[in-house]
């Protein structure tokens, strides 16, 4: 995810590449950042500076606070999956902030979404500071920070879903006798279209989808055996099981 904003937001033109600095332990990723965004400034340790963005995993994101307390960091926006801004505000200085996002990976092309809240520190001005970098790189939404395990199970980890849907998809056409270059290019256009008439027109999706069935015809033959094979219930189940590990992650 940090590697999706880092390119989303120097696509976007948030920053100049001389203007940011990347902290990461890793060698290989360091020299993987270099190779891809040639003249970042990327460290094994984080730097002294006002603000930084959090995006490591949940188990290693308080000890890394600690760190930037060291330097001197009293502002920090989180996109760290589960992790209250509680327990990060814990961790650093007294009266620090922290922003806690949950964006997607489709910030790497600038088409990403992002729920956002403020931790108890944080005032209109830090959220505005915050939106500014997500809002670069996709669409925000401010809600309360309850909420934000439930934008990780539904928009967080759903691209993912979305491209399991794709896969499946693009075999299906192969099965069917469709050239795999060709079921591609038939999905990930359904897929466009689709996602634009929900956006454009603002119908209920199920209102598009009844638009789409004719009664006794192919459509309604294949959804009768997606509800059969209870598809439906299979989404709602795995928003639901992202939705509960991201609370355990915070526990």
């Amino acid at each position: 995810m940090g590697s999706a904003l880092l390119t989303g937001l120097l696509a976007g033109g948030w920053a100049q590449i001389d203007e940011l600095a990347v902290s990461d332990p890793d060698p290989l990723q360091r020299q993987r950042l270099v190779d891809v965004h040639p003249g970042l400034t990327v460290v094994d340790t984080p730097m002294a500076a006002g603000d930084a963005l959090l995006a490591v995993k949940p188990e290693a994101a308080e000890g890394v606070c600690r760190t930037l307390a060291g330097f001197g960091i009293n502002r920090v926006l989180s996109v760290v999956a589960g992790l209250p801004s509680a327990r990060l505000e814990a961790a650093l200085n007294p009266g620090a902030v922290v922003v806690r996002a949950m964006p997607n990976t489709p910030a790497l092309i600038g088409a990403g979404v992002a729920g956002m809240s403020g931790g108890s520190h944080a005032t209109s001005k830090d959220l505005d500071w915050a939106e500014g970098i997500l809002a670069s790189v996709g669409t925000v939404v401010r809600l309360p920070e309850r909420q934000l395990d439930a934008v990780t199970g539904v928009s967080g980890s759903g691209p993912a879903y979305i491209f399991l849907v794709a896969e499946a998809m693009v075999e299906a056409g192969v099965a069917a006798g469709l050239p795999r270059d060709v079921s591609h290019k038939l999905v990930v256009g359904t897929l466009l279209g689709s996602a634009r008439m929900l956006s454009e027109t603002g119908d209920d999706p199920a209102e598009l989808r009844a638009a789409v069935t004719s009664p006794g015809g192919t459509t309604a033959a294949g959804l009768r055996t997606l509800e059969f094979k209870a598809v439906r219930s299979a989404f709602i189940e795995a928003v639901a099981a992202a939705v509960e590990r991201s609370r355990q992650l915070g526990r």
